[in-house]
């Protein structure tokens, strides 16, 4: 419930033109990303290095990303399924 009253500011927030910059693990949020960046491959000196950048759908396809095999499960999830609609903004 959280993540989405979350993801609804940011939607208002985008809607008003302003930019948004999120550092942010959970996946319904990175699900529902215009874009993403992902810095590793691991943190303090292990870290640092653009790994994986595209949209969502493009870092689930990505074989450098570590999160693309938990981006492809959380987009599956939201992915209409034969006449079902989607609300925009929708976590899964």
């Amino acid at each position: 419930a959280d993540v989405a009253q979350l993801v609804a500011v940011l939607d208002r927030l985008v809607r008003r033109g302003d930019a948004v910059v999120v550092i942010e693990h959970h996946v319904g949020l990175l699900s529902v990303c215009d874009r993403l960046v992902e810095i590793g491959p691991g943190g303090g000196d292990e870290g640092g290095c653009v790994i994986a950048s595209g949209t969502p759908a493009e870092l689930a396809l990505d074989e450098d990303s570590l999160t693309g095999p938990f981006l492809a499960r959380a987009l599956e999830q939201v992915r209409p399924r034969r006449g079902r609609r989607v609300k925009k903004g929708a976590v899964g």
